[in-house]
């Protein structure tokens, strides 16, 4: 059995490092989501989830990557098993998410070097994702236990990555980034009405805003040859 410590494990895209936040898109057919990535990715977001749980999402990914694939990361959520994992890295994805911590999963994206978020809320589920080769683990639903668990989990865990996902609103994204989370997953609060005719202004507004809380909530720097 591979050993933790020997795992290649997949590194997170340089644009989710950039600008933490994953933009969670849910529709009611994959053929809506071009003009919601755009005002996104105006709004300075490109780290973009579409959904499984979205008609059409993964016969639309290789057409969304064609127009957006030079500017956006565009990963697949609501994965719930291997074969699903499989397809959408056929298609293209950047990157996979999953709402369960399948195992299998995980170990597929790794071995195909896909960056890869699987979800779990106790730390057995946690760990076990990490142990796997989990680029970060998705801490769902997040909006349960709050900002201070992932110092609870640093504690007995203290190189695990996270990323919370599930009942957070913008204005909680700094506490978690603050608690040293990777990343956060954003969905309605984000969106709102963006798939229901709402004004995309709106949208881009509220994806500067977001933008704006994490620069500003990222820990600082250190000055070059601070160490010298």
């Amino acid at each position: 059995m591979t050993s933790p410590a020997s795992l290649q494990r997949p590194a997170a895209g340089p644009d989710l490092l950039r600008n933490p936040v994953i933009a969670v898109l849910r529709a009611g057919h994959a053929d809506q989501y071009a003009p919601v990535i755009e005002s996104l990715l105006t709004g300075g977001l490109s780290s973009i989830e579409l959904t499984l749980s979205t008609p059409g999402a993964l016969e639309e990914l290789p057409r969304l990557l064609d127009r957006f694939g030079a500017a956006a990361e565009i990963g697949i959520g609501t994965v719930t098993g291997i074969e699903q994992a499989r397809r959408a890295i056929d298609a293209g994805a950047a990157y996979i998410v999953t709402p369960v911590m399948d195992l299998p999963t995980v170990g597929l994206c790794v071995e195909r070097g896909i960056p890869v978020y699987p979800g779990g809320l106790t730390p057995t589920e946690l760990l076990a994702g990490w142990n796997a080769g989990a680029t970060a683990v998705k801490l769902f639903p997040a909006s349960t236990v709050g900002p201070g668990y992932i110092g609870q989990l640093r504690g007995p865990f203290p190189d695990i990555s996270v990323i919370p996902s599930g009942g957070i609103g913008i204005n909680d994204v700094p506490g978690w980034i603050e608690a040293g989370a990777l990343a956060v997953s954003l969905g309605g609060p984000l969106l709102q009405d963006a798939f229901a005719g709402g004004n995309p202004a709106g949208l881009i507004q509220r994806a500067r805003e977001v933008s704006e809380l994490v620069a500003r909530s990222r820990p600082a720097p250190a000055p070059q040859g601070a160490e010298e």
